[in-house]
């Protein structure tokens, strides 16, 4: 008989031993994932650097791009090690805090994406109102409460993850450390254990989709009432961008739910892909939007002066600390 009592020290990720081009795929992730670095950085070098853009609006895609980064560099970070350090083995409490900030990160993107939508709302149909109701301190006080809410729900999940079981050495059949891929590498039956993360998906897809869905629809609605050919061109350009991320986010796990309802049985490779994508494109396609496509960040982005003086500001000061700029 196996012994539960197994002390675990590390997970093996066996989810890439079956390809073949390993380390193309590697260096593909790593590409994004320096781009999705650099698309949230400057997003953030500009926001943080120009007072006039220190409204909420842009608070909040300081708050995504925040998000984007710690979602993305919780799983990026352990496949590149798996594909081109050649790295399987990862240790048990690296692999549990890639898990916490994975799915925090996965909350809390819908949650912002929630936000966005609601200050879409108030900035359209009460537009007068729109700077009193919508504050910069009420904007944080949002997302903190929504960072909080995400704490608090991945918490408890880690803390059930952490109670779990081991017979052996756990191995890992997925490409990076999630709840579903630490439950099925435990000595338990998992269906049980998929209850708390089954609810938060049916939060996410049946709760928070579609309501900013129906927001968005009265959002067009509202501007096809605009006279003002320049007020509603604008913001039929702003709903659009956010519609571009939410779609960006959303479309993977909708894509992977309706395959699976249809009786489309994935395998372990097509899984592994949907998972990638759902983890790494909408953190790449975030930033792109709001520097293509939002007029502020678009000029200040053709005027990088604020940014390259942050950026040589840090360098120097890392490369010498002492050195007064």
């Amino acid at each position: 008989m196996a012994n539960v009592n197994y002390t675990v020290h590390g997970f093996i990720i066996t989810g890439f031993d079956h390809l073949q081009n390993q380390k193309l795929l590697g260096f593909l992730i790593l590409i994004t994932y320096m781009l999705i670095l650099l698309g949230n950085g400057i997003n953030l070098c500009i926001i943080l650097t120009d007072r006039h853009l220190h409204k909420p609006m842009y608070i909040l895609i300081c708050n995504l791009a925040v998000v984007d980064i710690m979602f993305s560099s919780s799983c990026s970070t352990t496949m590149i090690s798996v594909l081109l350090a050649e790295i399987k083995t990862i240790s048990y409490y690296s692999c549990i805090s890639s898990m916490y900030f994975y799915h925090l990160g996965d909350i809390t993107i819908c949650m912002a994406l929630t936000l966005m939508a609601i200050d879409r709302l108030i900035a359209i149909m009460l537009p007068l109102r729109y700077h009193n109701i919508v504050t910069n301190s009420r904007t944080c006080l949002l997302i903190f409460l929504t960072w909080l809410i995400g704490f608090a729900v991945i918490g408890f999940m880690s803390s059930v993850v952490d109670s779990v079981p081991y017979c052996r050495q756990p191995v890992i059949r997925y490409v990076f450390c999630d709840h579903p891929s630490l439950i099925r590498a435990a000595c338990v039956d998992p269906e049980p254990y998929f209850f708390i993360p089954v609810m938060i998906s049916l939060w996410l897809l049946c709760g928070q989709f579609p309501f900013i869905l129906c927001t968005y629809a009265v959002l067009a609605y509202s501007v096809t009432k605009l006279s003002n050919n320049s007020s509603k061109k604008q913001m039929i350009s702003t709903c659009s961008s956010h519609l571009i991320v939410l779609f960006s986010y959303y479309a993977p796990k909708l894509v992977s739910i309706l395959l699976t309802r249809i009786g489309v049985v994935l395998n372990l490779t097509e899984r592994n892909a949907i998972l990638i994508v759902a983890s790494l494109i909408p953190p790449l396609i975030n930033p792109t939007v709001y520097c293509t496509r939002t007029k502020e960040i678009r000029k200040r982005l053709a005027d990088t002066r604020n940014c390259f003086c942050f950026l040589l500001f840090f360098v120097k000061g890392m490369l010498h600390p002492k050195m007064k700029i």
